[in-house]
Parts: structure tokens; C-alpha cells; sequence
């Protein structure tokens, strides 16, 4: 173990809570590890004689962070003194006292995992490159590598905005063109609709090549094959067809759409929610949790939510009830989604080997995000050559199955296998990629090189609300002179985008909103705007990218608008990398200019002090500065109706002696303005507006929005 260096250093802080004998705080974990006594507990209850005092040599920033990975991986819980919520006090879970004795953490880790290394370009290659040389054209040693080499298995380790589509598409071009390979040999798998017809566009030239994502291509082998496999026709499920059997569900246990959201959404995850959107959530959500076990080749229990606790007891026993409705309805009518779709093309073949198709070469996109159940498809393919592009720095999606491993593993499952790696970005500036290079330095990767020099456009800014924070970042949009699909506004949670649509269809500015749920749009046009979620926006770019909320409150984020993510033990990956590696996906979206915003304290500690510096000019580093005044009159922007709720909040907080603010905020009456709620039910879906604040204010409220 001694050759893991700091690997392991964090089973010192389970193995301190561990030691001491009664519940502490945060501040005095901190201290303890770092062998303070100028805390008074510490002298007080004699801590300074135990084994683990003094044994962590790390700053306090870096001590807080590695007690929040642990809380975020379900090592380290939170209680609270009695009734005093703010009174926090930190706990060894269940699962922490396990990890002590049997270490397995550290082992999810990128960087114990896998040392990415740059390509040699050998004297082989280079009379290769000569040769195919009008082919070849314009593309860097290591790109040309990755589309001439001839090795059966390769792995091509493309960073973000290395070209990865084009080398993946002009390999498939050089094997029908210069290896005489028959297209209909060929199967190209991807995982989006998007990105299938973005390859099909490039390839149209090659006739009678299978380009499919994973879903296509098993629901043409179901198709060609239905009778092997089905006792009756069998289709594909839509979006309406979801929103049935929901309601036929929740009818069978007596349950009304309305109520369900009470039980499975707590009053912060309804805030800032439509109705219709709460409903779509959950929706979702029974199919997401039916799939993932689905993939997992497991039976969907009760005791699929053991780690649950008492609180979420009704959520799961509500989503439970749902995803049985839902199994029993779909086969009683011949119906499959698209996890049906990937597990039962494998029991076909599994059952009738005769008819698993024989490709020559399979090329498999994105393989960072594959599952244990799209791998077992590409293992009974079993195809000669296997190509596999993807970037592990852009690994997000482990929450829903996703499994890193099998990308880092890669080498360990071919032994004669080529590592590529494609280190040269073409998207964004030398400062950018410097800055979102150093955002994972931690995690072992190789560092990408811009090619593009351009100006310093990096900027890091706090403000003292998050109306201020949303305000600037509106009056920057509307200064910009850029076509509106050259602008990003990204956030963690769909709350903030929400909350920053209502203000942009207030200011009259269209634009697309990407959430993880749904794709919406004001008036939408290709050169709008985009809000989207960091999940929802992987694999675009922009000019100018806004990132909001960098704060400790979302990134890393620690709760969920969707809670069955919450209720189901996912361990497969450790969530506090993924979250950093979200951060990263996110600035490295942005080709020229960069906004990172954040309210309060302090902003997320996956903004490193080298990070500050960087972003601050030669004479030294940038600290966060608070925003001036912002000079968007947000009244102007939203009508008559922002009018008269700002004049009644002022003539109110007037009378009371308060401050506007302390009656309610600009965001909350944005929200009233823009949804123009009805009734009392509708208020509560406001955010802002808890119980209180609708009895003292609702029926003026009301008054004034339907006068």
C-alpha cells in the first residue's frame, strides 16, 4: 500500500469519527486531523492523546473537501441536534465502517486506475502517413494514426474537441476506400440520435453501411426477428404511451397524480416546478429506475431500496408500486422500451447463435458511457476489429449505469491492443484549455494542447444574490453581439434554468431550453439561445459559455431533483469525480469567453487556488469580486403585471418597516408574473412561497394577477 501515496489518506478521516466517542462537527474534524489545540473541544475532552490526532498534514480547504467526498459517498453521514437544523454533526456510516477494513474507494478513482500516456508515432507510421498522404491531408500524426492503423483492437482516447467524429468517420471512409472492407461488414454504434445522423451525414458517399446507436440497431434485429423471440407483435413504447400507464398505475393504487408528487417530491424539489413538469420528473424517473435494474440483469424488489431511510419509505414504496404496474402492463399488451429493446436482442442471439449478424469491423462512439449490458452486446457481436473512441475526462453518466471501467480496463481485456490518444483541441483557447486542463489534474490524464492562441476571455465573479447573478447575466446576453446559438447558459439543477427562462421570455430574448427531462423552446430557431444542464449540453459548444451556481451547494451537488437516484445503492463510481468531471464538461464547452458566477461564501472547491491564479492576470491572481450595481431595471423587462407586484411588495414592506426583499424577492415575483397563478394550489409551486408567506399574502397576491 505504501506505493499509493495519498490514495488512502482519506480512511484516516472515518478512521477519526471512528475513534471519537461522541458526534462532531465538521470544524472540530478538521481541527482534530490536523492536530490543532487551539480548539477548546479538543483540549476539553482530552482528544489530543488519541491515535489519529494530528496525523492529516493538509490545509483546511483540503481537509473540508475530502470530508464532503465521504459525505457524498455515503461514508460520512449528517445529523442534527435536536431541532436545530442549522446544528450539524457528522456520523461513520454503515458503509464507511466497512470501507475502513476493506478499502475500495480510492480504487474508483481515475487516477489509481489509469495512466493515459501520449502516442508514439514510430518510423512505420510515417511512411504509412506518406503513403496515404492526399488521404490524410490536413490531420495530426496521432489523428492519422488512429484512421490507418491496422491493429485489431484499438482504443482511441479522443479529449474533448480533439475531432473525434471526423477521425471515427474517416476510419470508416480508409477501410471501405483503401482496405477494400464491404460497408455492410461495417457496424458504426453510437449512443444519441444526433450524433447517428451526424455520422450518416458525413457518410453518405458509402453506401450500405450500419450506422446505429444501440437502441436502432437491436430494435431492427427485434424487427427482422420478432417471431423468435415474441409470442405476439411486439412495438415500441412513445411518450404517450408512458404517461398512460403512469396513470393507469397510480388509479390501481388509488393514488391521484397530485398526491403522488406530495409523497415523492420534497417542498424544495416542487419549488420553481410547473405542475406538468413535476409529473414528467416522476414519470421519468419510474422508467429510469425500471431500466437501470433492468440493465443490471437484477429483479426490481422492495429490497432494491434497502439503503433507503424511514423518510423516503413512501417515495419508494410509491415507485415500486408503479414500475410493477408498468412491467406487468407492457407485457400483457406487447410493448418494450428501449431496455427491453438491448436485453432481448441478447437473449435472441444468446438463444439462436445462428442469428447474430457478422460485421468485419465494429467502431463504437462515446465508449466512456457504455453499460454492463451494451459491453455483453458488443462481446456477442464478437467482431475481428473493434475500434473504441471515447475521453474519460468526460465520464458523466455513472448515476445512470454508465461504467467507467470498462474504458480504463480496456488494455486488461485485449492485451494486443493500441492505445491512441488524441491530445490536440481544436475548439478552444490556449488560456481555456489550460484553465479546464488544471480542473482535473488530480485525475492523471494527459493534458490537451490548444491550437488556437486568441485573447484571455476568462471570467470569475460573485454576487450577493442570485437575482444579481442572473440579472448580469442577462444584461450580458443582450450586450453580446453574437448570433444567440453561439451562447451557453449552463447550471447543475433545472431550478436555476428555470427560474433564468422566466426572465429571458420576460426581456422578450428566445432561446432553447436542454433540460435533463425535456428538450423546450421559447419561439425557438437554430440560432437561439441555449440553456441547458450540463448532462443535457455534452458534446456542443459555443463562444461565450455562462456556467451559474458554482458554488458548494451544486457542484459538487449533493441532492437530486430526481429522487430515486437517492434511493438506489449505486457503487460503481465515485461520485465526487464525476462531479468534478462535470465541472470539466462544462468549461470545456466554451470555445472564446468563459463566465463562471456564484452567490454566497464560497464558491466550489473544484475552483483550485492555481485555478484562481490562472484566471487572474500576470500581475497575480484573480479573487472572487462582488458584483457591482446591475443595470437590468428588471420592471422594465416584465410588463405591467412586475409593476404592480414590485409597487405592492414596496407599499407593504413600506408599512412593516422592511426591507422589499425581507416580503419577497424579485425572482419569486418574476415567477408569479410569468406563470400567473390561479389559485392557491398553483402559489405553492412558486419558489419562494412557502405556507406562511401564502397565508399572510396569497389572496393579494391572487387579486392582483387575475384583476
Amino acid at each position: 500500500m505504501a506505493n499509493r501515496g495519498k490514495e488512502l489518506d482519506y480512511l484516516f478521516v472515518l478512521k477519526a469519527l471512528d475513534e471519537i466517542s461522541f458526534a462532531v462537527g465538521k470544524k472540530l474534524l478538521v481541527d482534530f486531523l490536523r492536530g490543532d489545540e487551539s480548539n477548546k473541544s479538543i483540549v476539553r475532552n482530552s482528544l489530543a492523546s488519541k491515535e489519529n490526532f494530528g496525523v492529516l498534514a493538509y490545509d483546511k480547504e483540503e481537509l473540508n473537501a475530502m470530508i464532503d467526498n465521504l459525505i457524498l459517498n455515503d461514508m460520512i453521514g449528517i445529523d442534527f441536534i435536536g431541532n436545530k437544523k442549522f446544528w450539524k454533526v457528522l456520523k461513520l456510516t454503515e458503509k464507511g465502517g466497512k470501507e475502513i477494513s476493506n478499502p475500495v474507494l480510492y480504487k474508483k478513482k481515475l487516477s489509481f486506475n489509469f495512466k493515459e500516456t501520449r502516442t508514439q508515432i514510430t518510423a512505420k507510421d510515417r511512411v504509412l502517413f506518406e503513403k496515404f498522404a492526399e488521404f490524410l491531408g490536413h490531420f495530426n500524426d496521432e489523428q492519422k494514426k488512429a484512421i490507418i492503423s491496422d491493429n485489431k483492437h484499438i482504443l482511441c482516447l479522443a479529449g474533448a474537441g480533439s475531432g473525434k467524429t471526423t477521425v471515427l468517420t474517416k476510419r470508416i471512409e480508409s477501410l471501405v476506400k483503401h482496405c477494400s472492407v464491404d460497408p455492410k461488414k461495417i457496424l458504426a454504434i453510437t449512443f444519441t440520435r444526433k450524433a447517428r445522423a451526424e455520422m450518416m451525414r458525413r457518410l453518405e458517399h458509402i453506401d450500405e453501411l450500419n450506422v446505429e446507436t444501440f437502441n436502432s440497431f437491436c430494435e431492427k434485429t427485434l424487427r427482422r426477428h420478432n417471431n423468435w423471440i415474441y409470442d405476439k407483435s411486439v412495438r415500441v413504447i412513445n411518450y404517450r404511451d408512458k404517461i398512460v400507464m403512469v396513470n393507469k398505475a397510480l388509479l390501481s393504487m388509488n393514488i391521484a397524480p397530485d398526491q403522488a408528487i406530495d409523497i415523492y417530491f420534497s417542498h424544495t424539489q416542487k419549488q420553481g416546478k410547473t405542475t406538468d413538469q413535476l409529473q414528467n420528473i416522476f414519470m421519468n424517473d419510474c422508467f429510469f429506475i425500471r431500466d437501470y435494474y433492468k440493465f443490471k440483469n437484477r429483479l426490481l424488489r422492495d429490497l432494491s431500496f434497502e439503503t433507503v431511510d424511514n423518510g423516503h419509505k413512501k417515495s419508494a414504496d410509491l415507485v415500486f408500486g408503479v414500475c410493477n404496474y408498468i412491467e406487468a402492463y407492457m407485457r400483457k399488451y406487447g410493448m418494450r422500451d428501449f431496455a427491453d429493446q438491448l436485453v432481448d436482442a441478447i437473449k435472441l442471439f444468446e438463444k439462436h447463435t445462428g442469428l447474430i449478424p457478422e460485421f468485419d469491423h465494429i467502431l463504437v462512439d462515446e465508449y466512456q458511457d457504455v453499460n454492463s449490458t451494451q459491453i455483453k452486446l458488443i462481446d456477442i457481436l464478437d467482431s475481428p476489429n473493434l475500434f473504441c473512441v471515447g475521453d474519460p475526462r468526460q465520464s458523466i453518466y455513472g448515476w445512470r449505469g454508465s461504467d467507467i471501467r470498462y474504458i480504463l480496463n480496456f488494455e486488461d481485456k485485449y492485451k494486443d491492443c493500441e492505445i491512441i490518444t488524441l491530445s490536440k483541441n481544436y475548439r478552444s483557447t490556449k488560456h481555456l484549455v489550460e484553465l479546464t486542463n488544471n480542473s482535473i489534474k488530480g485525475m492523471g490524464l494527459v493534458d490537451l494542447e490548444s491550437v488556437i492562441e486568441g485573447e484571455k476571455d476568462i471570467n470569475f465573479l460573485k454576487f450577493s444574490s442570485e437575482d444579481a447573478e442572473l440579472a448580469f447575466v442577462l444584461q450580458k446576453i443582450i450586450a453580446l453581439d453574437l448570433p444567440g446559438n453561439e451562447i451557453f447558459v449552463l447550471a447543475r439543477v433545472n431550478r436555476q434554468l428555470n427560474e433564468m427562462s422566466q426572465r429571458m421570455k420576460l426581456a422578450g430574448i428566445k432561446h432553447i431550453v436542454r433540460s435533463d427531462e425535456m428538450k423546450k423552446s421559447s419561439k425557438a430557431k437554430m440560432n437561439d439561445i441555449t440553456l441547458a444542464t450540463i448532462h443535457a449540453i455534452k458534446g456542443m459548444e459555443a463562444k461565450v459559455v455562462f456556467i451559474i451556481g458554482c458554488n458548494a451547494s451544486y457542484f459538487p451537488c449533493k441532492g437530486s431533483e430526481h429522487p430515486v437516484v437517492d434511493m438506489v445503492k449505486v457503487e460503481e463510481y465515485d461520485k465526487e469525480e464525476e462531479e468534478r468531471r462535470l465541472f470539466y464538461v462544462a468549461m470545456s464547452r466554451a470555445k472564446e469567453s468563459l463566465y463562471l458566477t456564484y452567490t454566497g461564501k464560497k464558491p466550489t472547491y473544484f475552483i483550485t487556488k492555481s485555478m484562481l491564479e490562472m484566471m487572474g492576470d500576470e500581475k497575480g491572481g484573480l479573487q472572487p469580486i462582488t458584483s457591482g450595481k446591475i443595470n437590468v431595471d428588471i420592471s422594465k423587462l416584465s410588463g405591467d403585471l412586475m409593476k404592480k407586484l414590485k409597487s405592492w411588495r414596496s407599499s407593504l414592506a413600506g408599512e412593516m418597516g422592511l426591507p422589499a426583499y425581507c416580503i419577497m424577492q424579485d425572482r419569486t415575483l418574476l415567477e408569479i408574473a410569468q406563470r400567473l397563478p390561479k389559485t392557491s394550489d398553483e402559489l405553492e409551486r412558486i419558489y419562494g412561497l412557502g405556507p406562511a408567506k401564502i397565508t399572510k399574502y396569497g389572496e393579494d397576491i391572487l387579486q392582483i394577477v387575475n384583476c
